[in-house]
């Protein structure tokens, strides 16, 4: 079984600050605040949370497979 990678690099959007952060395993995050900006991020449509919209890494449940509970 492949090992499911945690850290995301996060890229705002709105004004391109990166921020490494540690992904749930037990839930999705559908909403970020960037830390630079104070943009709320939401996913783009067609993808369940932030990390799969602006993350380097797509989040944990997609990584395995599966689909996420958004």
């Amino acid at each position: 079984m492949d090992k499911v990678i945690l850290e995301s690099v996060i890229t705002c959007p709105a004004c391109g600050a990166k921020k490494r952060e540690t992904m749930p395993t037990d839930a999705c995050q559908y909403y970020y605040e960037c830390s630079s900006c104070h943009t709320l991020l939401k996913p783009l449509p067609g993808d369940c949370c932030v990390y799969c919209s602006f993350g380097t890494v797509k989040c944990p449940p997609i990584q395995k497979g599966g689909v996420c509970c958004g």
